[in-house]
């Protein structure tokens, strides 16, 4: 077993914080926030991004080692324990205040967007059953399941191009994007179980469209909270998993923001390549999202495990690591002034996805 794989339990404290944050009132309930986005974001501007990669030999290594699988896995589990706690922490506290409410949610929301849906992705691109199992009950938690059909059969296929609802345009800003690409995704999600469930030579309304299956699962979560919890805290946990699901959007519009593929022929464009998707070396982010944030070998070789991932060079480059360029993406005058400038030195000839 290779000891260098426990440095992926970097989001650990996250996880701690929340479940004080679950379990106090006032400042407390606020730690993961000032962790993620004051702490992180400050400590990736002083810490040296670091490009190095495995040797061929690291690698190998790497690879068969499940050690970085069983990580994933133990995530999994304390996903949902976090949202059992979260859940059960309004039924016994009595007389919260609305800042001490806030501030839970927005704990919760930050363990749907940094556990749930982030290990749903590096799990999604699995090819074994088990695991795909447990990237959609990832997923669930933030009741996002259709990620998996859409990111997988859709985005990969589409990013950097005008079809793919997850790639941001150029000049784009963010709050827009949110609403084009969640709308859009989702109808892309039901395009492609469409698709697929008519190639089984089935209806489109057969139980084993995958759309379907998503909304049973997630209806049947929703039912379960409200029966047992109350209409008040299923609330609460809908707030939850939107955040996570904007946390993922905005992770979406800095990773993709600006850049295209090459158009060959008329809806056909070249082969996704590490300078599609901007990358960041920062390690913080790095060890905090299990490497998502060296995304362009990601789409270059999406059957990568995380653990393997590289840095490669003249591919573009966010300004800070993702919890600051997330941050940044939040200002759109401020974002346009520094990525601008960024694409144009990058494709100085390019033809810009527009709105």
């Amino acid at each position: 077993m290779n000891t260098r794989a426990f440095k992926y339990l970097l989001p650990l404290p996250l996880y701690i914080l929340a479940y004080i944050a679950f379990n106090n009132r006032g400042l407390l309930c606020w730690f993961p926030t000032i962790y993620a986005w004051v702490l992180l974001p400050v400590a990736e501007l002083l810490i040296k991004p670091d490009e190095t990669n495995m040797s061929t030999a690291e690698e190998e290594i790497a690879k068969k080692d499940r050690t970085y699988d069983y990580m994933l896995y133990l995530f999994v589990l304390l996903q949902f324990v976090a949202l059992y706690t979260f859940l059960n922490s309004f039924k016994l506290s009595v007389d919260l205040s609305g800042w001490d409410k806030a501030g839970r949610i927005c704990s919760m929301g930050l363990l749907c967007g940094t556990f749930g849906i982030n290990i749903g992705h590096e799990l999604g691109h699995r090819v074994n059953a088990f695991e795909q199992t447990l990237a959609k009950a990832s997923l669930l938690t933030s009741l996002y399941m259709h990620f998996f059909i859409e990111h997988n059969r859709g985005h990969h296929k589409n990013v950097a191009t005008p079809g793919d609802p997850s790639s941001a345009r150029y000049n784009e800003p963010v709050y827009f994007f949110y609403l084009r690409t969640i709308s859009q995704s989702y109808c892309s999600a039901w395009k492609i179980a469409n698709e697929a469930i008519k190639k089984k030579g089935l209806p489109v309304w057969h139980w084993q469209n995958e759309m379907i299956q998503v909304h049973i699962i997630q209806f049947a979560l929703l039912a379960f909270i409200l029966v047992n919890a109350g209409v008040t805290i299923t609330v609460y946990f809908l707030g939850a998993a939107l955040l996570g699901i904007l946390l993922l959007e905005t992770v979406n519009y800095i990773e993709h923001y600006g850049l295209q593929r090459k158009q060959t022929a008329p809806g056909k464009y070249e082969r996704a390549m590490p300078h599609h998707s901007w990358n960041s070396d920062h390690v913080l982010g790095r060890l905090m999202l299990f490497e998502l944030s060296r995304h362009s070998d990601h789409h270059y070789l999406a059957s990568r495990k995380y653990q393997v991932l590289k840095h490669h060079d003249h591919t573009p480059q966010l300004p800070t690591g993702y919890p600051g360029s997330m941050l940044l993406s939040l200002l759109p005058p401020l974002w346009f002034y520094i990525m601008n400038k960024k694409i144009r030195a990058f494709q100085p000839t390019a033809a810009f996805i527009s709105e």
